[in-house]
C-alpha cells in the first residue's frame, strides 16, 4: 500500500472494533517478560512497532507463542501471545544489534530495562528513528548509574551498558510517557525509592501495568515512584482497543456528512482520551455506553454522529492529552467554523516526523488556511477542502489523518508513501471501505 486514492464520498455508517493498542501492547511483553513465570497476553496489538518489543525480548532470551483464545471481542489480526518470564535478572546479552525499527516507544522502554543489565547492548532503527532525539533518556539513565554511548546530541544508535543503578528523584522537563516508563523500569532495578515527577500527567499505562505485577507503585498527582528489587508475577492481560486509532473514525464520524458510527472495546483512560473533550466542546454529538474495566483499564463502546463544529482555542492539559491525536485535530479544525489555535505541543516537531509542519504544509495544499507555531498551530476553517496530492512523510499518523481529510475534499485525493500505516493500524483501508458501504 504505497498510495492511497480517495474517490468515494459516501456517508460513513455501521459498527468497527478498533486494533488493539499500541501503547499497552508493548508495556505488557516488556513487563511480562521481567516477570517471573507464564503470563497470557490477549488481543495483542500484531503490527510492526509492537512486534520490534516482542523480537528484542526474544533476541534477550525471553520466549514467547501465540494461542487462540476465544474470551476477548477482537480486532482481526490481532494475537494471543503466551510470554514465558524469567524474573528481572533472567535476561541475556543479545549476539547482535536490537532493531527497534520506526518505534521509539521500543528504543526507550528498552533503554530503562538495559539499564539495570550486567551487560551491554546496543539498540538502532530505521531512517526516522535515528533522527529522534534520545538525550531525554540517557540524562536521567546516566544519572542512575547507566552508561550509554549515542551519537552526537543524544540520537540512536545507542549502546548501553548496565550496572548497579541507584534510585534518583527526577523532575523530568517534558511530560512523557515514554520517559517516564524508562526511569520507573530502571528504578525496578534499584535499591530503594526512584520517583518521576512531571510538569503536566501523562499516559498511565506503565503504573497500573507495574501494580498489578505487584510492584510497590505509589502516585500523587504528577509524582510516581516505584521501589525497586520487588519481584513481579506473571498476569492474564487483556488489551482493550487502542484509542488512538479509533480516533480516526471518531473524527470521521464527526466532520462527514450524515455518518454514524460505533466502535466496540475502546481504552478510555483519562490520560489519553482528550480528543473526546475537544470535541465535545466543539460540538460533536459523541457518547459513552457499556463503560467497563478490562485488566485495570476503563473501556467502553464509542457512539459518533456527523454534526456541525465550531473552532476554539486548545492548549494545557487538553492538549496533552491528545498529543498523539494532533494530525486527525488539525484535519478537524480544517472544517469546523472559525479558527482553532492548538498550543502547547512543541513535542511534535520530534515525532515520527515534525508533525506540526507536516500537518501545516499538506493541509495548505487542500487550500486550508494555516498559520505554524512553535508549539502548535492556527486553522481557519472552510466549509469543503480541496482535493491534492499529499503526502504523509513516512508518519502513520499524518498518512491516516489525511486520508480521512480526502472524506471532506472535493474531488479525489491521493495520500503518498502510505505503507508506514502497517506499524500500527494494519486493516485500516478495509475498515474505512466496511464504513463506506
Amino acid at each position: 500500500m504505497n498510495q492511497i486514492n480517495i474517490k468515494n464520498k459516501n456517508p460513513l455508517n455501521g459498527e468497527i472494533t478498533p486494533p488493539p493498542d499500541k501503547s499497552i501492547s508493548h508495556r505488557a511483553v516488556i513487563i511480562s517478560s521481567l516477570s517471573e513465570g507464564k503470563s497470557i497476553i490477549r488481543n495483542f496489538l500484531h503490527a510492526e512497532d509492537p512486534m520490534r518489543t516482542v523480537n528484542a525480548f526474544k533476541q534477550m532470551g525471553i520466549e514467547t507463542k501465540e494461542f487462540k483464545s476465544s474470551k476477548v471481542q477482537k480486532f482481526k489480526g490481532s494475537k494471543d501471545l503466551v510470554v514465558i518470564g524469567k524474573g528481572l535478572n533472567g535476561l541475556r546479552e543479545p549476539k547482535g544489534i536490537i532493531d527497534c525499527g520506526n518505534s521509539g516507544t521500543t528504543m526507550r522502554l528498552l533503554c530503562g530495562v538495559l539499564a539495570g543489565q550486567p551487560f551491554s547492548a546496543t539498540l538502532t532503527g530505521d531512517s526516522s528513528l535515528i533522527r529522534r532525539p534520545m538525550q531525554r533518556v540517557i540524562t536521567p539513565l546516566t544519572e542512575m548509574g547507566a552508561s550509554i554511548q549515542s551519537e552526537k546530541g543524544g540520537y540512536p544508535p545507542l549502546t548501553i551498558r548496565g550496572g548497579e543503578l541507584k534510585p534518583i528523584d527526577y523532575k523530568s522537563p517534558v511530560a512523557s510517557a515514554q520517559v517516564k516508563s524508562a526511569i520507573l523500569l530502571a528504578g525496578l532495578y534499584c535499591d530503594g525509592v526512584t520517583t518521576v515527577t512531571e510538569p503536566a500527567k501523562s499516559r498511565d499505562h506503565t503504573e497500573r501495568m507495574l501494580k498489578a505485577a505487584g510492584a510497590n507503585v505509589e502516585i500523587k498527582n504528577l509524582e510516581v515512584s516505584v521501589t525497586g528489587k520487588t519481584n513481579l508475577k506473571p498476569s492474564d492481560i487483556t488489551i482493550p482497543g487502542d484509542f488512538s486509532s479509533a480516533a480516526f473514525f471518531i473524527a470521521a464520524g464527526a466532520i462527514v456528512p450524515d455518518s454514524n458510527i460505533s466502535i466496540k472495546n475502546v481504552g478510555i483512560n483519562p490520560t489519553r482520551t482528550g480528543l473526546i473533550n475537544i470535541l465535545k466542546v466543539i460540538g460533536a454529538d459523541i457518547r459513552f455506553e457499556n463503560k467497563r474495566e478490562i485488566s485495570g483499564e476503563p473501556v467502553a463502546d464509542i457512539y459518533i454522529k456527523h454534526s456541525e463544529l465550531t473552532g476554539t482555542e486548545i492548549g494545557g492539559d487538553m492538549a496533552l492529552r491528545a498529543i498523539d491525536e494532533f494530525p486527525i485535530l488539525c484535519v478537524v479544525a480544517s472544517v469546523a467554523r472559525g479558527i482553532t489555535k492548538i498550543s502547547g505541543v512543541k513535542e511534535l516537531r520530534v515525532k515520527e516526523s515534525d508533525r506540526i509542519a507536516s500537518m501545516a504544509k499538506e493541509l495548505r495544499k487542500m487550500g486550508v488556511r494555516v498559520e505554524e507555531l512553535e508549539d502548535g498551530i492556527i486553522i481557519t476553517g472552510r466549509e469543503r477542502l480541496k482535493a491534492a496530492t499529499v503526502q504523509s512523510y513516512g508518519d502513520h499518523r499524518v498518512a491516516m489523518a489525511m486520508t480521512i481529510a480526502g472524506l471532506v475534499a472535493d474531488g479525489e485525493t491521493t495520500v503518498e508513501d502510505t505503507e508506514c500505516i502497517n506499524t500500527s493500524f494494519p486493516g485500516f483501508m478495509e475498515i474505512l471501505k466496511e464504513l463506506q458501504q
